[in-house]
């Protein structure tokens, strides 16, 4: 008898990116914890958050369910980094998820102003892009495959 296979908590999603996930909220950045103290326990605006939340081959940094909004923080970007970062908003912006990212110092120096820009974000009907938070591929750029 074949040993049966535990159905993925996140359609899409292998064991190992659902590993990677637990692992990440184990050794989360200061700017990630700080930003995740805001947001854990519906503290802003009621709204659920997930930290670290698989979905298909990426891990969010945080989500929002119920307005399908990836929030995505970055460090120190160079050339190829801001390149995979570009490919990555464009890949979930295909799938259908709002993507917002913000620059680590921006979360631990502005926190505030942060917060307010992901309220925004979340008022807005979910078919409609967030306000303008970090960078994208441009216009006439064709995502790849989400798999």
């Amino acid at each position: 008898m074949a040993a049966q296979r535990r159905p993925h908590r996140f359609r899409g999603t292998s064991t190992e990116v659902e590993r990677a996930a637990r692992d990440l909220r184990r050794r989360m950045t200061p700017a990630e914890a700080l930003l995740w103290s805001a947001l854990r326990r519906h503290q802003l605006d009621g709204m659920q958050f997930r930290r670290q939340h698989p979905v298909g081959r990426f891990v969010l940094d945080f989500y929002c369910p119920a307005a399908k909004l990836a929030i995505e923080l970055d460090g120190e970007v160079h050339g190829e980094q801001a390149e995979r970062d570009a490919e990555r908003t464009a890949v979930l912006s295909a799938a259908g998820y709002r993507v917002m990212r913000f620059r680590n110092q921006e979360v631990l120096d502005h926190l505030d102003s942060v917060l307010e820009r992901i309220r925004a974000a979340i008022r807005r009907e979910p078919g409609s892009p967030p306000p303008n938070s970090g960078e994208g591929l441009g216009e006439g750029a064709t995502p790849p495959a989400m798999r």
